[in-house]
């Protein structure tokens, strides 16, 4: 048959019938034929091919990101060349440099935090730029969890099994996903116990616990904590003063970060981010741009997803 049929059949294009594209594409495989993609790029002026830039360098936020990009783009022919900078405005520049002579089609900038920016600029560059759990340019288009919507489920499903006492453990009150979850957290739970803010770590949880349960009074009967680390912590902490998880007290979470939340002892509930969700519509989003066509700038926040384990008491029909 002609070239122009076996290209269309190749490339799912034009119109024939099923089994002549079934026969091309038999006989493609059969002697191992595979596109040229320099051949292909150079037609079509792209490279089929996305930078993803971060400075998230442990890959917590990011792999999950980065799974999410890949699983939209495979399908595409599109590649995704990863770049840590960790926070050296040099490096970073280095990195970026090396996109552009290798004329990816477009880039993803991702971060440890919504509220920071890579250090480095990406604004005026000639190929498009998205961000994906870190602070955008203006006029950019931006990824990020809400914050508020996840904190409110993890507040709601306390409140669904009957607990009246939450307090809430976080991080440091500088970080913009903190306040918007202890801001979902007053206004669901009201000002009874105050926001309990601190480090990102387990030697806080276990400090939270000896606070709590120093002062004199009634004790809280739930504990949302403002991410997986601090929650496992809390539940050992509570273990140690002989204090039930989760018939005495409903510990929750936040990042479901799987390694953390399925070893504690109960396994820990906690509110899943959904960065591969996240991820695929960044993914998504820099292909459409690459391909020329329109996309509003602006921040648009993805739902959060509360994944129920024993740690709170409960199961997700209740």
């Amino acid at each position: 048959m002609s070239i122009s049929t076996a290209s269309k059949a190749l490339n799912n294009t034009g119109r024939m019938g099923d089994e002549t594209r079934e026969r091309v594409k038999r006989a493609a495989a059969d002697i191992g034929f595979r596109p040229n993609a320099l051949a292909k790029g150079l037609l079509s002026n792209r490279t089929f091919t996305i930078g993803l830039l971060t400075n998230d360098t442990y890959g917590r936020f990011t792999l999950p990101v980065m799974a999410g990009i890949t699983e939209a783009l495979v399908d595409h022919g599109v590649s995704v060349f990863l770049c840590t900078i960790e926070d050296d405005p040099a490096l970073g520049k280095v990195h970026v440099d090396a996109m552009l002579d290798k004329h990816v089609d477009g880039i993803i900038a991702s971060g440890k935090r919504i509220d920071r920016r890579l250090p480095v600029d990406l604004s005026n560059l000639p190929v498009p730029v998205i961000y994906a759990f870190t602070e955008g340019a203006p006029g950019s288009v931006t990824f990020c969890a809400d914050d508020y919507q996840g904190a409110a489920l993890a507040v709601e499903w306390l409140q669904g099994l009957g607990r009246c006492r939450i307090a809430h453990v976080t991080g440091p009150e500088s970080f913009v996903s903190v306040r918007e979850r202890a801001r979902a957290y007053r206004d669901l739970a009201g000002d009874e116990l105050p926001v309990m803010y601190g480090m990102w770590s387990e030697a806080w949880g276990h400090d939270a616990v000896a606070q709590l349960w120093s002062t004199v009074g009634a004790k809280p009967d739930a504990i949302f904590c403002g991410n997986d680390q601090i929650a496992r912590a809390v539940v050992d902490a509570l273990r140690e003063r002989g204090v039930r998880v989760p018939e005495d007290v409903s510990v929750v979470g936040f990042d479901n970060w799987e390694i953390v939340a399925a070893q504690t002892r109960p396994p820990l509930t906690t509110v899943d981010m959904n960065l591969k969700a996240l991820g695929r519509e960044a993914g998504l989003t820099v292909l459409a741009l690459a391909e020329g066509r329109s996309v509003e700038p602006g921040i648009r926040t993805l739902p959060c997803e509360l994944i129920v384990r024993q740690s709170c008491g409960g199961s997700p029909g209740r």
